[in-house]
């Protein structure tokens, strides 16, 4: 199914100003929907001949729907559409005719002209508009909430014709929470309450008022109910805001343990200021999950530093030790191990700055790379470049890998390139400057690695399944069992030698 936007840029003349309000009006609309217990249809005229392409639907949460079919991308014209087609001329909510049917359902139908506002504030032109249809088929007399439903709605419908509706959207704000259904207040234009929904009533009760909400002044009551009074008057100043016709950011309350969330919304029907709607939501268990989390989080990033520590602590005295081991093979080794420990600290470090479990993996490679030419036993001066991105890796592969990684760069270095004195030590004349390139990127779902060198390659009688080298056995060990991967050993296709990795991506990787 094509997009709002999609369409009507394959079958309107709208302007792109024109189509942003669209897109506005049908992020916010479920709240109409809701209120006025009817499916929504958001209307665009096509060649100005009388049709109309619906390119937007939203069906009511409170109510059964009109609707069986999405009516997304239908053209309709003629008899079918002469509500629609008043409501776009003359500016104006049709609300006469009879009721119709969609099959078995009969529907009563509205049409709600859609202003988009000049720069200057001034009434604009009817850009679309929205067809409100209300299943009747269970209709019957009407509770109190159900009528002041209804009157919000009219309120809000008539905003949608003067331009006044939706209200601007604050950065970082989502239209999912709350909801009609979760709490809904209404205020006059002193901002005293009208009505208060019951689920409106039990978030208060939580926040500790036990009376009913008819008759209070909701600012005032957000400041002696707030448990920080900064708080407090942070969400009066918001239902102040909205009597006086603005839109602000929506809220948060708590006391006695309890959270609300609070939306104010002004009521200014034909521009007249009549009061406000506050929709409310208590939101306690979710953030008492948030806060369960940060602090799940905060531990889990604490482990990965104290783990840190202890690898550099394990790294330093296995240095130590090397310093007094008079055995050279003996003390190669523990030099070794020190440089594979110290690699697996660099990805807890990074762990335990990061807020989940993976890492940025290229910063990584590059700190092991300049590494690995400085502690390597070779007099050759080695450059090293990285090509590509190994981008977000998931910690239980970023840990191997690193690993990996340590060993080919290190084995890229010493042996592709011998200190002056060993057999093939000298390069001819004239060679390329000794390189050592880290090449990653994804293909489905596959991260795929080299590292080549342009050092003097491969021994003619290199086995590397059969290879008694430690480096290389926990290279095989780790790409095959903790990374279930892959990796061969080949010559490069200009000289030197070419180790290529293949790890399977589908543990959690992100892009």
């Amino acid at each position: 199914m094509s997009t709002l936007r999609d369409l009507a840029e394959e079958h309107t003349q709208l302007r792109p100003a024109d189509i942003d309000h669209l897109h506005r009006i049908a992020g916010d609309w479920q709240l109409l929907s809701d209120l006025s217990f009817a499916d929504l249809l958001l209307w665009v005229p096509v060649d100005g001949d009388g049709t109309f392409l619906c390119v937007a639907q939203v069906r009511p949460t409170t109510a059964p729907t009109a609707y069986l079919d999405d009516q997304v991308g239908r053209i309709v014209g003629g008899p079918e559409v002469a509500h629609l087609e008043i409501a776009y001329r003359q500016g104006r909510i049709w609300r006469e005719g009879d009721p119709v049917w969609y099959g078995d359902v009969p529907a009563r139908h509205e049409a709600i002209p859609v202003r988009l506002r000049a720069a200057d504030g001034e009434s604009g032109e009817v850009v679309a508009v929205v067809g409100r249809d209300t299943n009747l088929s269970t209709a019957r007399t009407p509770s109190q909430l159900e009528l002041n439903y209804l009157t919000t709605a009219d309120d809000l419908a008539q905003m949608i014709a003067d331009g006044t509706f939706p209200p601007p959207r604050h950065p970082g704000e989502t239209t999912s929470a709350p909801r009609v259904g979760d709490g809904l207040v209404r205020l006059d234009a002193n901002g005293k309450v009208t009505y208060a929904s019951p689920n409106a009533q039990s978030a208060y009760r939580r926040l500790g008022f036990a009376s009913h909400l008819v008759g209070e002044d909701l600012a005032k009551l957000h400041r002696r109910l707030a448990s920080d009074p900064l708080e407090g008057t942070d969400a009066a100043n918001g239902v102040l805001a909205a009597l006086r016709g603005e839109a602000p950011p929506r809220r948060e309350i708590d006391a006695r343990g309890a959270t609300m969330l609070t939306r104010s919304l002004p009521l200014m029907p034909a521009g007249v200021p009549i009061g406000a709607l506050v929709l409310v939501r208590d939101i306690t268990e979710v953030r008492r999950r948030d806060r369960a989390l940060i602090t799940k989080d905060a531990t889990i990033r604490e482990i990965h530093h104290r783990v840190k520590n202890n690898l550099q602590t394990v790294a330093a005295l296995l240095r130590l030790q090397a310093r007094r081991v008079s055995m050279p093979e003996a003390r190669v080794a523990l030099e070794e191990s020190v440089r594979r420990v110290a690699s697996i600290a660099l990805v807890h470090e990074t762990l335990s700055m990061s807020s989940d479990e993976a890492v940025e993996f290229d910063g990584i490679v590059d700190r092991v790379a300049s590494a690995a030419t400085e502690v390597a036993a070779t007099e050759v001066t080695v450059g090293m470049r990285r090509k590509g991105s190994f981008g977000v890796l998931p910690a239980e592969i970023a840990t191997s890998l690193v690993m990996v990684l340590n060993e080919l760069l290190l084995n890229a270095v010493e042996h592709g390139f011998p200190s002056a004195g060993e057999d093939g030590a000298a390069g001819p004349e004239g060679a390329a400057a000794p390189l050592v390139v880290v090449t990653a990127h994804r293909f489905r779902k596959q991260l795929h690695v080299s590292v080549a060198d342009n050092g003097r390659g491969l021994p003619a009688e290199f086995d590397a399944e059969r290879g008694s080298r430690l480096g290389l056995q926990i290279v095989r060990a780790l790409v095959t069992g903790e990374l279930r991967g892959s990796i061969e050993l080949r010559p490069g296709a200009a000289g030197g030698t070419e180790a290529v990795l293949v790890v399977p991506l589908a543990r959690g990787e992100r892009g």
